[in-house]
């Protein structure tokens, strides 16, 4: 038994439509999930983006708090690796301010 989402019409280009429809049939998927991964994709990149926004400011207009908090992330995860930089998944995401220097 297959689940039927509700569903709607948006408008877009025609040229917007043709490269979801090319996306969609090269990958044999619809053009729903194309949509879908796209939207979570863009989510993602948004949240990252303001994860990194309030590292900034925080070291900005408080840096004693930053401070605290890298020491306190120390005492939790040990002192920084000298051959690791972070987990491949994470990569590209958040940038920490060792790396900025």
């Amino acid at each position: 038994m297959s689940v039927r989402h509700k569903a709607t019409t948006i408008r877009v280009s025609v040229e917007t439509r043709d490269r979801i429809s090319r996306l969609a049939r090269k990958e044999g998927r619809t053009m729903t999930e194309v949509l879908n991964e796209a939207i979570t994709d863009y989510e993602q990149k948004q949240f990252w983006a303001t994860v990194n926004e309030q590292i900034a400011r925080t070291q900005r207009e408080d840096p004693e708090a930053w401070a605290d908090y890298l020491r306190e992330r120390e005492q939790v995860l040990g002192p920084p690796s000298r051959t690791t930089k972070i987990a491949p998944e994470w990569e590209g995401l958040i940038t920490f301010p060792e790396e900025d220097a």
